[in-house]
């Protein structure tokens, strides 16, 4: 199954650190494998994040190398359902969020995050989370 990668893990995977984190190594060996999906709005807020130009510049080229999933008007709509059906419980999220939600279930994806709040929508939403491998070599 391909892997919906939220903002939140691609931050963490790129943060430049001398210990390699078990976020970014699980990030590595999606990429490796293929699996590893984008959406616009999650390169839209990667690179809104990106206060030098020589940053946004890197940053743009690296992610280039992963197309965005084009987006259709069902995916928007789902993503206002889910929000409604979400929001009925007591959770609340961004439209981002949702809209990640949706297009996971209707591609039929795995979301990878390190944002605490997909836990919740799993509880009410058909989505599927996906949980780091423990992979030392």
């Amino acid at each position: 199954m391909n892997i919906l990668v939220d903002t939140s893990i691609w931050s963490l995977a790129l943060r430049r650190s001398r210990v390699v984190s078990p976020v970014a190594e699980e990030l590595s060996h999606l990429i490796q494998e293929g699996r590893v999906e984008i959406i616009g709005p999650i390169r839209q807020e990667l690179l809104s994040g990106m206060t030098h130009r020589a940053q946004f510049d890197l940053l743009q080229n690296k992610l280039g190398d992963f197309p965005d999933l084009p987006l259709r008007t069902s995916h928007f709509e789902m993503a206002a359902d889910f929000s409604n059906q979400c929001r009925k419980h007591g959770i609340q999220g961004s439209h981002t969020d949702f809209l990640i939600c949706s297009v996971a279930h209707l591609e039929k994806l795995s979301i990878y995050s390190a944002d605490g709040d997909f836990e919740h929508y799993a509880k009410r939403l058909p989505i599927h989370l996906h949980r780091a491998r423990n992979i030392r070599k």
